[in-house]
């Protein structure tokens, strides 16, 4: 059983991406699937595929993106709220991630959005990862 499915997600996409791997099997929750969304829309991942198993939770099968010569799409990927250290910020304070290069992934009261679309929807949150 893991205590961070966030934390244990991102690790096992740093993990295959560091190791060449086309795809990785996540553990599915809503968090996890709105952070695919975040990574599918951006560009970092193609896509994603749930599988349902016998446990009911069901697992994400997500498809890793590499350029031609074999670089991830994904260089850093790093969790910044963790289970004891929550890390929230107003709309004001969000994070400029490789000046404008990255992306701060957010979680909302309107959902799992991007740095620049909680400052266009003038929302803040719990700031959950940084990518680039």
């Amino acid at each position: 059983m893991h205590s961070d499915p966030i934390a244990d997600m991102l690790t096992r996409i740093r993990n295959a991406s560091a190791t060449g791997h086309p795809k990785v099997m996540v553990r599915a929750s809503k968090i996890c699937q709105g952070i695919a969304d975040v990574l599918r829309s951006q560009g970092y991942i193609v896509g994603y595929d749930k599988i349902d198993d016998s446990t009911g939770q069901g697992l994400l099968n997500v498809e890793l993106k590499y350029a031609i010569d074999g670089r991830s799409a994904i260089t850093e990927i790093k969790r910044r709220s963790k289970t004891g250290l929550r890390i929230y910020s107003s709309v004001d304070s969000l994070p400029t991630v490789m000046n404008g290069m990255g992306i701060a992934v957010v979680s909302t009261s309107k959902g799992i959005m991007t740095d620049n679309d909680c400052r266009k929807a003038n929302v803040g949150g719990e700031i959950i990862c940084t990518v680039c």
